[in-house]
């Protein structure tokens, strides 16, 4: 049985968390042993809706998302709530149904909406003074301390460094968990953030591919301060690329031979998704 997220980070531990989309990504990333899993919102608008991430996923869509993947792996998730999906009340509703679906820790965002990757141009963030309502509302909706609250700000694109710090500023006073400075822009204004909130709160730093916020190794961004690193796309942009070279090969030789070395033959999907253990649960009730 895993260890619960809470009891992980009060004995100091470090959380790499890979990003995952669906039952399948979590199992596979369970069984590479990761002590957390993180949902992100932004992969299930790339995978269930073949869109941006660009405040088009709901409530309803990673509630079952999320379900599924709890159903399955019991490795913590850290689960990607955006905005809320609404006001204060809407919050409150997010985080009563994450936390029955099982999250491990409840991610919220200052953005505006329609709400958009944080490493997107054009965010908009809402008042300091609503956001910390939500977060309030959403610490008063959970039923167990167990699960965590992770406040996210968008600031620093829109209002600067400043503002982002103040911002973090008071959503830590509001009594949040965890805290998330969204798309910082250098090393400095990591080691920045680090050397400002490290010490005192669990810290997220978030590694975009291709993003606003230099890439970095877990053990780097560790000695610098960070409790918890996220690749949260990284495994979509994976498989997206891989499935543009299956197709292409597929469409091009008309078999499937090339990518051999690539892609798991029936057997080796079936050991990876548990058939065999399925089989012999099936033959005890015959």
């Amino acid at each position: 049985m895993m260890k619960p997220l809470k009891q992980l980070l009060s004995e100091g531990a470090h959380i790499l968390a890979p990003g995952v989309y669906d039952s399948f990504s979590a199992l596979i990333a369970s069984q590479a042993g990761f002590s957390a899993l993180y949902l992100s919102g932004a992969s299930i608008a790339y995978t269930r809706l073949g869109r941006s991430d660009v405040g088009l996923t709901t409530y309803s869509e990673v509630a079952e998302t999320l379900g599924r993947i709890t159903e399955r792996v019991d490795t913590p998730v850290i689960v990607d709530a955006d905005t809320g999906f609404g006001n204060a009340v809407n919050v409150m509703r997010t985080v009563r149904g994450l936390e029955r679906m099982g999250a491990a820790m409840i991610q919220l965002e200052d953005q505006g909406f329609p709400k958009r990757c944080g490493h997107l141009a054009g965010k908009t963030v809402v008042s300091q003074q609503e956001m910390c309502g939500k977060l309030k509302a959403a610490l008063d909706a959970r039923n167990s301390e167990d699960t965590l609250i992770l406040a996210r700000t968008d600031a620093l694109a829109v209002e600067g460094w400043n503002a982002a710090v103040e911002r973090a500023e008071a959503y830590l006073e509001c009594g949040v968990d965890a805290l998330f400075i969204e798309a910082l822009r250098s090393a400095e204004e990591l080691a920045k953030a680090a050397e400002l909130f490290g010490r005192r709160i669990p810290l997220l730093a978030n590694m975009v591919e291709g993003g606003m916020t230099p890439v970095s190794s877990a053990a780097e961004l560790n000695d610098m301060g960070f409790r918890i690193v996220i690749f949260p796309g990284g495994a979509a942009r994976a498989v997206g690329h891989c499935l543009q070279k299956f197709y292409e090969t597929l469409g091009r030789d008309g078999s499937t031979a090339a990518m051999a070395g690539n892609m798991l033959d029936f057997n080796g999907i079936n050991d990876v998704i548990g058939t065999p253990k399925l089989a012999e649960w099936a033959r005890q009730y015959e």
